[in-house]
């Protein structure tokens, strides 16, 4: 089976560091996230990942220059401009020749739900497209899903407000889908799964649904990038072994990626510090993320989930508390 995987968003919400990195590439304990999503893939059979690319597409070839991501064959489908969801599934599909049963899913997740399963629902069914679904305390953050005792969908609700969701299972970003749903989306132009797609299946009763009790992560903010990170490494500990970390430097619960350096009296503690950056002597990081090459200079202080950027520099004896370095424009 081949999966279509949307990695063309440009991460917004995590910036400074998406600035110049796709979100899906950054790492996640040592690795990048896409790898994470295309290993679980191929572990539930599937042959050829196909990455729906937009931002920066010439990372991900730098990346995988052979064409395999995670040891599976992949293939890009380089969007001409930014088609949303669903017009970035179809185009990608389209451009494969993808004529049967395939999967769909979002590049920022993080799971271990079983896909396996899941097909094997879609096709007792009969359904032309089935959703896997996840449960979550604010289901008005995500799309939310109702079903009936068979497991079909009875609405889509994108984003609802607040205590107006009839339900809290949401859409977990992985999909069952037939070729025909293909015939739903416009060829060309932006469409949306969430908003445009699915709800129209739902009226028509051809959209199903299972729930699946897994972990999943929506890494989209630097929460749960943070939150993802410290959860992979657990309980081994996450100092890489090409880190350099000072007997005298306290590393706590946290990652320190290869070629990062934690000096002289530093601290680390329930935090992110990726390849290449430095704590320097007698600074204390603590519940952040330290970008790529990035320098927290001695004696800096940074705390409260602030996320340094590529290269950025806190400077000596300086606070930084839940604030970005340098602060996203716009």
């Amino acid at each position: 089976m081949r999966a279509v995987v949307l990695v063309g968003g440009f991460g917004t919400r995590l910036r400074p560091l998406t600035d110049t990195t796709p979100k899906q590439l950054l790492t996640v304990a040592h690795r990048p996230m896409i790898e994470h999503a295309v290993d679980h893939l191929a572990r539930h059979g599937v042959t050829e990942v196909v990455l729906s690319v937009g931002f920066r597409p010439d990372a991900f070839e730098a990346a995988y220059p052979d064409g395999r991501c995670a040891g599976v064959p992949a293939r890009y489908a380089v969007e001409p401009e930014p088609l949303d969801t669903a017009g970035a599934i179809g185009f990608a599909a389209r451009d494969a020749g993808i004529d049967d049963t395939f999967l769909a899913c979002n590049g920022d997740v993080l799971t271990d739900l079983d896909i396996g399963a899941l097909v094997d629902s879609h096709r007792a069914t009969g359904a032309a497209a089935t959703i896997a679904l996840t449960r979550v305390d604010d289901p008005s953050r995500y799309g939310v899903v109702p079903t009936d005792h068979d497991g079909r969908v009875l609405g889509f609700f994108e984003k609802p407000p607040p205590g107006q969701t009839p339900t809290n299972l949401v859409n977990a970003g992985t999909y069952v889908l037939e070729p025909s749903v293909l015939d739903r989306i416009p060829v060309g132009r932006p469409a949306s799964v969430e908003r445009q797609v699915f709800p129209a299946m739902a009226v028509d009763g051809t959209l199903f649904a299972m729930a699946f009790e897994s972990y999943w992560v929506d890494v989209g903010t630097p929460a749960t990038y943070l939150a993802a990170n410290l959860r992979m490494v657990r309980p081994s500990g996450g100092i890489h072994p090409e880190a350099t970390v000072d007997p005298t430097a306290q590393v706590s619960g946290s990652v320190v990626g290869p070629r990062a350096t934690v000096a002289l009296g530093a601290s680390v503690n329930a935090s992110l510090v990726l390849d290449g950056a430095t704590v320097g002597e007698n600074a204390r990081v603590e519940g952040s993320i330290v970008g790529p090459g990035a320098n927290i200079t001695a004696g800096a202080c940074v705390t409260g989930l602030s996320v340094v950027g590529f290269g950025a520099a806190v400077e000596p004896g300086e606070r930084l508390d839940g604030a970005r370095r340098p602060e996203p424009e716009g």
